[in-house]
C-alpha cells in the first residue's frame, strides 16, 4: 500500500507540474483546456494560495527604488504605451526586461506629471492671488466718481431709512468683501429674487480703501426698495478702540507664517511632498487668508449688537431664491445655522469631516476632537446672535488661533474655517443642503441643472467667478447678475466671456 501511494503522488505531482506549464506556454492571451484546469486545480491540490499570475521577477524589480538622475538624459525610455509595446514585441524581452522598461517609463511619467501638476498649482495660485486689472480699472474708475459726482457720495442708506439698520422686524444680511464687483452680484441676486425686498437690509463691511468706489457704486446702482448700508471697518467704535484680538492674531499669523512658509518659490521646491500638498501650502499663501474680511465675521456680535439675527453671505455667492425662509427655521438654541459638508451625492465636494482640515497626529487636536465628525460650510450661515452673546465662541476662537500660532501653524490648514470648526463646536444648527450648495470654484463637474436648482450656489474655491481661471458652464449663474451695458463695467472691459 505504501508504494502504491507512493507511485499515485509522485504521478499526481508531474500531472499538476505538467498542467502548469501548459498553462504557461499558453501565455496570457490564451488558455488552454488542460492550462486553466491546472491553474485552477494546482494551487488547491498543493495547498498553495496563488493569488498573482503574475511572475515574481517583476514584482521584485517594480519594488526597486529609482533615482531621478538615473533617467535624466536617457533617450532610450519609450515614451508611449505604444512605443513600449513595440519594443518589447520587437526585443522579445524576458520578465526582467519587461519589468525594468516598465519601472523606468512609469518613473519618468510620473515625474513628469508631478511636475506639470505643481506648475498648474503655481499659475493657479498666481491667478487667483492677482487682482485682474478690470476689477482694479474699476475701483479706480468708481473713487474718481466718488471724488468729482455728488450723485455717487450718497449717505447709504438716506437719514429717513437709518432706524432701519437696528430693526429686528427686517432680514438682515451681512456681507464683508473689498471686491465691488463680487459683493455687486451678491447684493443684486439677493434682491432681485426675494419676495419681500422691501424688508431687506443688507449690510456690506468693507476696508478703508474700498470704502468709496463701494460707495460711489450702490449710490449709483440703487436697489431700492431693499436697503443698503455700505460701511468700513475704521467707522465701527467698537474696532477703532482698544485690542481687537482678531487683529492681534493676523499680525502674529502674519509674522510665523513669513518664516514658516518661506513663499510659494520654497513650497515648490520640495521634491518629496505630493503635488496635492504643495497645492494646499499655496492656497495657504493666498491673500485671502491675510484679509480682514475673512476674518471680521468672527466678531459680529460686536459689530452689531443691537440685531438678534442675521444672515452672513460670502462675496462669492449667488442667491437664486428667496431667503426670507431663513428666518422661520427655530435654531433650537444654536448659534449657527449651516449646511453640513460630509453627505451628499457629490463625494467630491460634500466628503469633508473634522480630519479633512485639522492634522490628528497633533495630540492637542486628536485629545479633543472626533476626527469622524461632520464639517460644516462658511459661506451662508444663519447666526442667532442672541444666543451667541450667551457663549464663548469668540474667546474659543482666538484661544485655538494662539494655539496655532505657538503650534507653528500645525493645527490646521490656513483659514478661517478650521478655528471656525472649533468655536462653534456644540453650537451648530445643520439646515438644508438647498440653502447652500458648494464646489463651484474647484470642480468642473457641478451638473447645471443642480446648481440652477440650488438656493445658493458657492464658488468657493480657487476659481472664482470674476477670473480668468473660472470654469466657462458654471460662470454664465454668476455673470448674468451684471450688467455688461453700464458704463462703469463697459469702460472696464468687463465682459460675459
Amino acid at each position: 500500500m505504501l508504494f502504491y501511494a507512493l507511485l499515485f503522488f509522485t504521478f499526481l505531482l508531474r500531472f499538476v507540474f505538467v498542467l502548469s506549464t501548459v498553462d504557461t506556454i499558453d501565455g496570457d492571451n490564451k488558455c488552454s483546456t488542460i492550462g486553466c484546469l491546472g491553474k485552477r486545480l494546482g494551487p488547491k491540490i498543493l495547498r498553495r494560495r496563488s493569488d498573482s499570475n503574475v511572475p515574481e521577477v517583476i514584482y521584485k524589480v517594480l519594488q526597486e527604488p529609482i533615482s531621478k538622475d538615473e533617467l535624466q538624459g536617457r533617450s532610450d525610455i519609450p515614451q508611449t504605451l505604444e512605443e513600449f509595446m513595440s519594443e518589447i514585441k520587437e526585443s522579445k524581452s524576458d520578465a526582467k526586461t519587461f519589468a525594468i522598461k516598465l519601472r523606468e517609463m512609469v518613473t519618468l511619467m510620473e515625474q513628469r506629471t508631478r511636475t506639470a501638476k505643481i506648475q498648474e498649482y503655481l499659475y493657479r495660485h498666481v491667478a487667483s492671488s492677482s487682482i485682474p486689472k478690470q476689477l482694479h480699472c474699476l475701483a479706480l474708475r468708481l473713487a474718481n466718481e466718488h471724488s468729482t459726482n455728488a450723485a455717487a457720495r450718497l449717505q447709504l442708506p438716506s437719514a429717513e431709512l437709518v432706524p432701519a439698520l437696528v430693526d429686528n422686524s427686517y432680514f438682515h444680511f451681512v456681507l464683508a468683501s473689498d471686491n465691488v464687483l463680487a459683493t455687486s452680484v451678491v447684493a443684486t441676486s439677493l434682491v432681485k429674487n426675494s419676495l419681500r425686498p422691501e424688508n431687506i437690509v443688507l449690510h456690506i463691511i468693507t476696508d478703508r480703501k474700498t470704502y468709496y468706489p463701494m460707495q460711489a457704486w450702490f449710490s449709483l446702482h440703487p436697489l431700492t426698495p431693499a436697503i443698503i448700508e455700505v460701511k468700513a471697518l475704521h467707522q465701527f467704535d467698537w474696532f477703532s478702540k482698544g485690542k481687537v484680538p482678531v487683529l492681534e492674531a493676523m499680525e502674529k499669523d502674519q509674522q510665523v507664517r513669513s518664516q514658516f512658509r518661506g513663499g510659494s518659490s520654497a513650497i515648490v521646491a520640495n521634491n518629496t511632498e505630493k503635488p496635492i500638498v504643495i497645492a494646499a501650502k499655496l492656497q495657504a499663501l493666498s491673500p485671502k487668508y491675510n484679509s480682514l474680511m475673512n476674518h471680521i465675521r468672527i466678531n459680529l456680535p460686536e459689530l452689531f449688537p443691537s440685531l438678534n439675527k442675521i444672515v452672513f453671505l460670502d462675496d462669492d455667492i449667488v442667491i437664486q431664491t428667496d431667503l426670507s425662509p431663513l428666518w422661520d427655521i427655530d435654531m433650537n438654541g444654536k448659534v449657527n445655522g449651516a449646511v453640513e459638508t460630509c453627505r451628499g451625492g457629490d463625494k467630491f465636494v460634500m466628503s469633508k469631516k473634522f480630519k479633512s482640515y485639522l492634522n490628528f497626529s497633533h495630540p492637542l487636536i486628536s485629545s479633543n476632537f472626533n476626527p469622524d465628525e461632520c464639517a460644516w460650510a462658511y459661506g451662508m450661515n444663519v447666526f442667532d446672535l442672541e444666543a451667541w452673546k450667551k457663549t464663548n465662541i469668540s474667546l474659543t476662537y482666538h484661544y485655538w488661533l494662539e494655539q496655532n500660532l505657538k503650534s507653528d501653524l500645525s493645527l490646521w490648514q490656513l483659514g478661517t474655517l478650521p478655528p471656525g470648526l472649533i468655536a462653534f463646536h456644540g453650537h451648530v444648527h445643520v439646515i438644508d443642503p438647498f440653502w447652500h450648495m458648494l464646489g463651484l470654484g474647484y470642480q468642473e463637474n457641478t451638473s447645471i441643472a443642480d446648481a440652477e436648482s440650488a438656493g445658493v450656489i458657492h464658488f468657493n474655491g480657487r476659481a472664482k467667478p470674476w477670473l480668468d481661471i473660472a470654469f466657462p458652464q458654471l460662470r454664465p449663474l454668476w455673470s448674468k447678475y451684471i450688467n455688461f451695458s453700464d458704463k462703469f463695467i463697459r469702460g472696464c472691459h468687463i465682459r460675459a466671456y
